[in-house]
């Protein structure tokens, strides 16, 4: 096994406290929270089972990924209409231009913090709309 790869391979759990595996290589009966999210699951309060790791050469330290056990799971909690709600409005205020106040059918950009048209006012290339 080349040495970048050993040092993601730990099963026993003596390097990193927890047993490590590499990236696509854990056992089954493991799963990471979108895994079990995909299957209706949470994590539910366990503790960290195992964590799987891969070398990124490009930023520079390893990436992690922590497993949860499945059968220890428990069931996704349904959402009730107070957070469907919430989330509704959640989504409005990204939707609405705090400027202008018009409503979008897009969310807004960030990195502007206001609808595009607001942002530049100088180009009155594009039609406002409502």
């Amino acid at each position: 096994m080349p040495t970048a790869y050993a040092k993601c391979y730990d099963p026993a759990g003596a390097r990193y406290g927890v047993p490590t595996y590499l990236w696509k290589l854990a056992p089954d009966g493991l799963a990471t929270r979108r895994q079990l999210r995909a299957k209706g699951l949470r994590p539910g309060g366990q503790p960290i089972a195992a964590q799987v790791m891969r070398i990124n050469r490009r930023a520079g330290g390893p990436r992690v990924a922590y497993l949860y056990r499945v059968d220890l799971a428990k069931p996704v909690r349904p959402m009730t209409s107070r957070k469907w709600g919430a989330l509704a409005l959640a989504m409005l205020a990204r939707r609405t231009c705090p400027s202008c106040r018009i409503t979008y059918s897009y969310c807004l950009p960030r990195s502007l913090g206001m609808c595009v048209l607001c942002a530049y006012p100088d180009h009155s290339d594009a039609p406002r709309s409502s």
